[in-house]
């Protein structure tokens, strides 16, 4: 059996708000396999963001136990965890996060950049994803020159152009039209049918979590249920 992707404890994450504590997340337990496809779901404030933020070293629990990729972040030092994080995760948001000054080729390939390779091979690596997301007509476009959709591939080039192990999507097709998002989704399939990529995404969507593997719905902090998908 293949050691799983990610692995939650007994995890448990509190925050101080003007000196009152929020238990975020009051002990779940999950376990992800390597290549699988885990939806989250659960009302606003469920704890969702903050588990996908755990996993995706973001943040660390107050307490149990978090591996990722058979590392226990908690442990790891500032600068190796940035470097994890580049080299092994991938990120995509609701909201794009792209940087307006640069153009598309260039917002796609800053994880390499950043990681220290040469400026023309990042860019050739960036060119070949964003070509294979549909976007090679729009490699010098910045983002206000772009939809929302396209700006989501964009995005999504970003997240994959390390060749990550583990993809992190919070609500990314939140800000889309239904055509969009299910574009966006495809190309997830696609990637992690390619690459076998872990898939962790938050979702308040039924038909953006019917996609997925598993369903793992949060409430108050905690697991509440975890559904496979009908074959």
């Amino acid at each position: 059996m293949p050691e799983p992707a990610v692995v939650l404890k007994d995890v448990r994450k509190t925050y101080e708000q003007k000196k009152v504590k929020v238990e975020a997340l009051r002990g779940v337990d999950l376990e992800v396999a390597p290549g699988e496809f885990v939806a989250i779901t659960g009302a606003s404030g469920s704890g969702k963001s903050t588990l996908l933020h755990l996993a995706g070293a973001l943040d660390i629990p107050t307490s149990g136990t978090l591996t990722v990729l058979g590392e226990t972040l908690s442990t790891m030092p500032d600068n190796q965890l940035a470097a994890f994080r580049r080299r092994k995760l991938g990120f995509v948001f609701q909201f794009f996060n792209l940087l307006p000054t640069l153009s598309a080729v260039e917002n796609a390939a800053l994880p390499l950049l950043l990681d220290g390779m040469p400026r023309e091979e990042a860019l050739t690596r960036g060119r070949g994803i964003l070509e294979r997301t549909g976007m090679g007509e729009r490699l010098e476009h910045r983002p206000e020159e772009l939809s929302g959709g396209q700006q989501q591939r964009v995005a999504l080039a970003r997240a994959l152009v390390a060749d990550p192990m583990i993809l992190l999507a919070d609500e990314p097709t939140g800000n889309l039209d239904s055509e969009a998002g299910a574009r966006v989704l495809d190309l997830i399939e696609d990637a992690r049918q390619r690459r076998g990529l872990t898939v962790l995404l938050v979702t308040h969507d039924p038909g953006v979590a019917k996609r997925a593997d598993r369903v793992v719905r949060l409430r108050d902090g905690k697991v509440e249920s975890i559904e496979a998908r009908a074959s």
